[in-house]
Order: C-alpha cells, then sequence, then structure tokens
C-alpha cells in the first residue's frame, strides 16, 4: 500500500497537532507501508535529522512573503489572538499551497490513500478537492469555546475572531470542499461531528480520537519519589492555560507541595514574577525539556495538573498515564475524553473559586494518599496501554484506509473495540 501524508506541520519540537503526522509516519512504516508526506519546508531540518527521515518520501512547499509577513503580525499580537486568527491564515495559506501540490504528486504518483491528519479542526476548509485517491481526514478534534464563567478573562480578545472564523467556515468550506468530497471523516467526539461544515454524508463520519503514545517513550522510569508532593504542569504558557488559578491552588495544599513548571511562552516572565509572589520558591520554572527528560519528571510526580480553559487535546494527559501518574485537569475539552474516575479528577469550570478549591481538594488527596495515587497511577498506566498506544492508534488507521480502498460500509463502532496488545 502507497499512502500519501498532507499536514502543514511534521514536528516534534513544534507540540501539538504537530506530532500527529510523524507518528503516523512511523508506525506506518514499520507495518510495511510505502509512505510519502507532504509539508512546509519550515520543518525540513526537523525531518532531515530525526529519526523518521528514513520512513517516508519527504516532498516540501516553500515559504512565501505572505507566510513570513503574517507570522511577523501575528509577533504583535495577544497569543490568544494570534493562535485563533494570524495562525488559522498562515494555515490557509500554507493548506492551499499543499493542495495544489498534492494533485500534482497524484498525477505523477500512483497513491492508494491519501491521508489528512491536520488540521484538527473541524471548521478548517480542506484544500485537497478534486482528489482522484480516496482521501482520508481526521481524527478530527474542535469546536472549542471557553466555559462562559472564564470566557471573558481568558479568551483575550480571540471571541470576535473565533466567531468570524465559524461565520466563514462554511463559505470556506464550499470553496475548498475536501471534506464533503472525502471518502472518510474521523472526528473524536460529538462535539466536534457538530462543527463539521453542512454538506458532509453522516455515513462517512467514524469516531477515533486523535491522540495517541508512544509507550516505547513514555513509561513509567524508576525514580525515587521526592520527600514532599510534587505536581507538575507541562505546556505553553499562554493565559488560556490558567496557571494563574494553579497557584492559587498551590499554596492552600497541605502538606506543602512544589509545583514543577515545564514549558515556555510569551507569559512566562509575567507567570514566574505571579508565582514568586504568591508560593516563593515552592514553583519552579523549567522551560522547554527534552520528552526522555520530561518522562522522568513525570513519573517521579504525584500529579499532573492541566488547568487549560481551552484544550481540545491535551495529549500531555495521555502521556502522564504512560507514565502511571494520574491527572487532574478541567471538566471541559479534550481531557473529557481521557480522564476517569479511575485515573484522575475532572475539575468543573463553574466559578473562579469553586475551580481553585477544586483544584486545591483534588491535590490534597493525592498529596495525602500515596496509597490512591498509586493505585490511580496504575489505572492510568492499563487505560492507555488498552486504547492509546501509538501502535493500536495506527493499525486502527490502516483498517480505515483498507475500507476506504474497497468501499467498504461504515466501520466506525467496530474500532473501539482494538487491544492496544493485538
Amino acid at each position: 500500500m502507497r499512502v500519501l501524508i498532507v499536514a502543514p506541520n511534521i514536528s516534534i519540537r513544534m507540540g501539538g497537532e504537530a506530532v500527529l503526522p510523524y507518528h503516523y509516519i512511523r508506525e506506518l512504516k514499520a507495518l510495511g507501508v510505502d509512505v510519502h508526506a507532504l509539508t512546509h519546508a519550515r520543518v525540513r531540518d526537523e525531518i532531515q535529522s530525526g529519526d523518521i527521515s528514513d520512513c517516508a518520501t519527504f516532498h516540501f512547499v516553500e515559504d512565501t512573503v505572505v507566510e513570513r509577513m503574517l507570522n511577523s503580525i501575528g509577533k504583535l499580537m495577544p497569543s490568544a489572538l494570534r493562535d485563533s486568527a494570524i495562525n488559522s491564515a498562515i494555515g490557509a495559506v500554507t493548506l492551499a499551497r499543499l493542495g495544489r501540490r498534492a494533485r500534482k504528486l497524484e498525477r505523477e504518483i500512483k497513491f492508494d490513500v491519501i491521508h489528512q491528519p491536520t488540521p484538527v479542526s473541524p471548521l478548517f476548509p480542506s484544500f485537497l478537492n478534486n482528489m482522484q485517491t480516496p482521501l482520508v481526514i481526521g481524527p478530527m478534534n474542535g469546536a472549542m469555546s471557553y466555559p462562559p464563567a472564564f470566557e471573558k478573562h481568558y479568551a483575550e480578545g480571540s471571541g470576535g475572531a473565533v466567531a468570524v472564523a465559524r461565520a466563514v467556515s462554511g463559505m470556506a468550506n464550499r470553496l475548498a470542499p475536501g471534506k464533503r468530497q472525502a471518502a472518510r471523516i474521523l472526528v473524536a467526539n460529538e462535539r466536534t461531528q457538530r462543527g463539521l461544515p453542512n454538506g458532509i454524508d453522516p455515513s462517512k463520519v467514524s469516531y477515533l480520537i486523535e491522540n495517541g503514545v508512544d509507550l516505547q517513550l513514555w513509561s513509567p522510569t524508576p525514580q525515587a519519589k521526592p520527600d514532599r508532593p510534587v505536581f507538575v504542569f507541562v505546556g505553553r504558557l499562554v493565559r488560556l492555560k490558567a496557571l494563574d488559578l494553579l497557584f492559587e491552588a498551590l499554596v492552600e495544599v497541605e502538606p506543602p507541595a512544589r509545583l514543577v513548571v515545564i514549558g515556555d511562552g510569551p507569559d512566562r516572565t509575567k507567570l514566574e514574577q505571579l508565582g514568586q509572589s504568591l508560593a516563593g520558591d515552592r514553583i519552579e520554572f523549567l522551560g522547554f525539556r527534552p520528552q526522555s527528560e520530561i518522562r522522568d519528571i513525570l513519573a517521579a510526580s504525584t500529579a499532573l495538573v492541566l488547568p487549560s480553559m481551552r484544550e481540545c487535546g491535551g495529549a500531555v494527559v495521555l502521556e502522564a498515564f504512560a507514565c502511571a501518574t494520574p491527572a487532574i485537569a478541567t471538566d471541559w475539552g479534550g481531557p473529557q475524553d481521557y480522564i476517569t474516575p479511575q485515573t484522575g479528577y475532572l475539575i468543573a469550570p463553574d466559578a473562579r473559586a469553586s475551580f481553585v478549591r477544586g483544584l486545591r481538594d483534588a491535590m490534597n488527596e493525592l498529596a495525602r494518599d500515596p496509597v490512591r495515587t498509586q493505585a490511580m497511577g496504575a489505572a492510568a498506566r492499563a487505560h492507555i496501554e488498552e486504547k492509546f498506544s501509538w501502535q493500536a492508534k495506527t493499525a486502527q488507521m490502516l483498517e480505515i484506509y483498507n475500507a476506504v480502498i474497497s468501499q467498504r460500509g461504515d466501520i466506525g463502532p467496530s474500532l473501539t473495540s482494538y487491544n492496544a496488545a493485538c
């Protein structure tokens, strides 16, 4: 089987949805698939020097003055507005060019399937229209909003841009009808399905969570547990992650706990100042760290805490689970798809005071009960092994490829029974 993966970014360094095509490429190669990948030249150096350079035949579209200009404008904007407006505009330009190049490649090379795993937003148009090869898009996860109680404070003015994007989505998807023409549309949940553009045949829609975990990398390690509870946050340091609420909750945890913050972003200086004023040396900022180091920190911690107010995916929750570490997260968006009462805590974002109390109470329970913490961690690891390994997810995707090639009927429900041990 020969497959063309089309994605604007294929990158571990960039994080987020850019890691999804990376894993599909690696695992499909391991399954004997002849993989071609089409992406933007901004990730060429990483690909050529990384461990997937021999996993596919790579094709690139080069940067343009339009993309560089939009990127320069975005640097002057608040992070939430930049993420919702400027990055979407850059993505549209890149995807339009990828679509043209994909049609050219299709004329030159015979593919059995074309797969566009990203963008994961259901609103974003696909420019892979008028393809002669069966097209699979997704899994997508999006149509997110902010919790009403927190939108005004954490949206940073992006609400208007999001509303405009949703308003023009219908027109954009009519002009670039790749999603309506696709052989298979994959969505992570009902929220995402509701966000799909009009005109998509419901019989072509199947459910599959977009995130997975590399169990060879993310695994429990024999780390000595610290003398006092340690909680960990991993992610971009931007307002919507709501770290200010986590800091407020931390200072009320007894016995006194530490918080390790991994990641970087435009709000780092502001957050360091806030953390120092609230909790002194109980909060440690580590900046970016390699995945192997993050794994070791997670494995030695009490729990991951992800208080984000807008988290479509939340792959870091799965990574913590793979390290046998429970998670505490906002009961909103992606973490809802992963966390169960046996593996962690979901905190309702109803109001600021109650949310802070919820974080505090969850951290207190784990800080005071190491036996409970260990049991939750073991359940989290078992949960990951059963449903979320990249090996399992890629085998599911291969089944989908075979289905669209043979034009079988809807196979969505049968996919949920796949076991990672197979």
